[in-house]
């Protein structure tokens, strides 16, 4: 028998391999690649100084008198408390609008028992004949309404 025919699975020149792995060039290439990274963090740290000491020196800014409106705010509890203190004040007090014209502000909460007792306005309804157009199979038809033809 031949020793292909031996084991019919087993492909021609299978085996091991029969080399190991050369120690010193892969140890070779981790020092080199250690050595290339440290220069290359030290060079970017270099570089990073040089531009950082030709950099002036940052200028504090107001951003509210730099900034137009509108603004981020300062303090969000106390900008809050505030608006709705001004609120409540437009809301439940009285003040002068245009004292010329005899324009008052009053509180809501009166405001709204006035307008109970007097009602809303009105407008007043005109008397004008309205045509209305009848849909027929044919189409939109004749107005309902249509007053007659001048002879």
């Amino acid at each position: 028998m031949d020793e292909h025919t031996k084991d019919p699975h087993t492909p021609p020149g299978a085996g091991h391999e029969t080399t190991d792995v050369n120690i010193w060039a892969v140890g070779k290439f981790g020092i080199a690649l250690i050595v290339i990274t440290a220069l290359s963090i030290g060079l970017l740290i270099g570089v990073f100084r040089f531009f950082q000491s030709r950099e002036p020196e940052p200028v504090a800014v107001d951003p509210v008198k730099s900034f137009p409106s509108p603004q981020l705010e300062q303090s969000e509890p106390t900008d809050l408390k505030q608006f709705h203190e001004t609120e409540d004040k437009v809301l439940n007090t009285y003040a002068w609008i245009d004292p010329q014209k005899g324009l008052v502000r009053i509180p809501v909460n009166q405001a709204i028992d006035l307008l109970a007792k007097r009602g809303l306005p009105t407008r007043q309804q005109t008397a004008q004949a309205q045509t209305v157009s009848m849909p027929t199979e044919s189409g939109l038809g004749q107005p309902a309404h249509a007053e007659e033809p001048k002879k």
